[in-house]
């Protein structure tokens, strides 16, 4: 198909914006927490980890306690944070807590979930299957089903320090 260059551009934003919808598509018990501007960092051969970032708003409040995906070994909600000078990682045990009615942004830098001993390179342009997993005040465990877009995306400011 032959299509003029703008024309080409309206149907590539209409299919990113297409596949961002489909990024939120709750699943069943998880339609109280909202997922915004969801995308993971491409990755490169030989590079085992990566991260997944996006923008959580609980209306009751909530926990972020886990994610998995069938592309990597592991994912864990980490926190990255100075200590003094150095820029530090740390899993954070007991989840990201996501007090009521406000958004908690998983970005480079700060809280993000870890992705690690990924099965294959994450390809700038494709798509990431994950799941969250929540717990609410009561206790009640609830997942969420997302398709993120997989970018480029550069490092957090001081990331480069250990």
């Amino acid at each position: 198909m032959n299509l003029p260059v703008p024309r080409r551009i309206v149907i590539s934003l209409l299919l990113a914006v297409a596949g961002s919808a489909l990024a939120q598509t709750p699943a069943s018990g998880a339609a109280a927490v909202e997922v915004r501007d969801a995308w993971a960092r491409a990755s490169v051969p030989g590079q085992s980890g990566t991260g997944a970032f996006m923008k959580l708003t609980a209306p009751a409040g909530a926990r972020l306690v886990g994610a998995s995906t069938p592309a990597a070994g592991v994912a864990e909600v980490h926190e990255m944070k100075m200590e003094g000078d150095t820029m530090r990682m740390r899993a954070l045990d007991r989840g990201l807590e996501l007090p009521a009615r406000q958004t908690v942004e998983l970005k480079p830098g700060g809280y993000h979930l870890m992705l690690m001993d990924l099965k294959q390179p994450l390809a700038n342009g494709s798509s990431l299957p994950l799941t969250l997993q929540f717990e609410d005040a009561k206790g009640q465990k609830s997942t969420l089903d997302l398709n993120l877009p997989v970018r480029t995306g550069a490092a957090a400011p001081g990331a480069h320090k250990h």
